[in-house]
């Protein structure tokens, strides 16, 4: 299974792209048209071959000897005795390409329009999408740009306010005593009263003292 899958891709590669590639080198080196219409004629057979192969890998890879019929394909394309892709060339996709060549060109033209014009219109929705998305991402952006400056500045006020508080000194409430808040009375004053203090606050009167002699 796995070994014939194998050695069966090499097969085509080595023989069906590789061989007919240098040979057609030749061909055009040479500038022999004989050998050029020949491999020309080979590419064409040999896509088509490429194309149907494409579908009969899926749905005909269970089919008994098949990686085996595809290698003997190759070989009769490729033999110069048996000339399979002239043959094949000559007999068939030369009479039915010539038939449909108006018809294939028409649907070529066509179908390049429309892919112009498809691949125009997409292209410029792709460039809406484009441009509207990176004017979303840059909106967003300034805004994520523009509150993380705020919360930079709240932080730096917060941090300032706090420094502030911390450096400004108590109020200081200054109490006057009751001294200094009743005026103390002159020496005259006391002097034509007659009465003096003594250390302990006690008052006392001269014309006592006259009594008690």
């Amino acid at each position: 299974g796995l070994s014939w899958l194998g050695l069966g891709l090499v097969v085509l590669l080595i023989f069906g792209t590789l061989y007919p590639a240098y040979y057609s080198y030749k061909a055009v080196k040479s500038k022999d048209i004989k050998e050029y219409v020949k491999w020309m004629m080979y590419w064409i057979i040999f896509a088509l071959f490429t194309t149907a192969e494409t579908f009969t890998d899926i749905f005909l890879c269970w089919f008994p000897f098949y990686y085996e019929l595809k290698i003997a394909f190759v070989a009769w394309l490729l033999s110069p005795y048996t000339k399979g892709s002239s043959l094949l060339y000559r007999k068939f996709v030369h009479p039915t390409l010539s038939s449909k060549e108006k018809e294939i060109d028409d649907c070529l033209v066509q179908a390049k329009d429309r892919s112009y014009d498809a691949l125009v219109h997409f292209g410029k929705r792709g460039l809406n999408v484009a441009a509207t998305a990176a004017v979303m991402a840059a909106s967003k952006g300034q805004g994520a740009l523009s509150e993380r400056l705020r919360s930079f500045s709240m932080q730096d006020l917060s941090t300032i306010r706090g420094d502030s508080s911390s450096t400004v000194p108590p109020s200081v409430t200054v109490r006057t005593s009751s001294k200094q808040s009743h005026p103390k009375p002159s020496r005259s004053a006391s002097e034509g009263t007659g009465s003096s203090a003594t250390a302990g606050g006690v008052y006392w009167d001269s014309r006592d003292t006259h009594t008690c002699c």
